[in-house]
């Protein structure tokens, strides 16, 4: 996928809802905007198990509020290389069609976690339910900035 993150875009159409996925090591942060593309708002935390399982239980997720496009955040490092990370999110992003056949783009989100643990800690959340919310929390927050984006493309 060596296409921009708004070519990537073009293939989901003018409206639908769209996932925000945030890829950790041992947890999937999923979220969801509305039809209208305006807001974004966590779903649920997976725990990482098997590709072809994480896979299932983003299909079954997707058919169940019908689901238009993906956006996977890509986690670049700070001077836009990537690293072991990043090329594990494009390995996923490259396998999922075989189980979601949906469009798909890569969305840089450096500091998407950070800012969200910013948040959580000004909410006064304790370190247990910041741990439990973080990978929906950073979801949700890819996936704002994205349609962000994606409407100001078409504004």
């Amino acid at each position: 996928m060596t296409e921009t993150f708004e070519q990537q875009a073009a293939a989901f159409g003018v409206s639908g809802a769209l996932f925000g996925l945030d890829l950790g090591e041992k947890t999937i942060g999923v979220a969801v905007c509305d039809p209208a593309r305006m807001v974004a708002t966590p779903v649920e935390t997976i725990r990482r198990k098997k590709f072809t399982q994480d896979a299932e239980r983003l299909a079954a997720l997707a058919a169940e509020r019908k689901i238009t496009g993906v956006i996977i955040g890509l986690p670049l490092n700070m001077d836009a290389s990537e690293g072991p990370r990043a090329q594990s999110t494009r390995a996923f992003a490259r396998n999922l069609p075989r189980v979601l056949n949906l469009p798909i783009a890569l969305w840089d989100e450096r500091l998407s976690t950070v800012a969200m643990e910013r948040d959580l800690i000004a909410l006064d959340t304790s370190r247990a339910k910041r741990a439990e919310k973080i990978d929906e929390m950073a979801a949700t927050f890819i996936l704002q900035g994205a349609i962000d984006r994606i409407r100001g493309l078409t504004s």
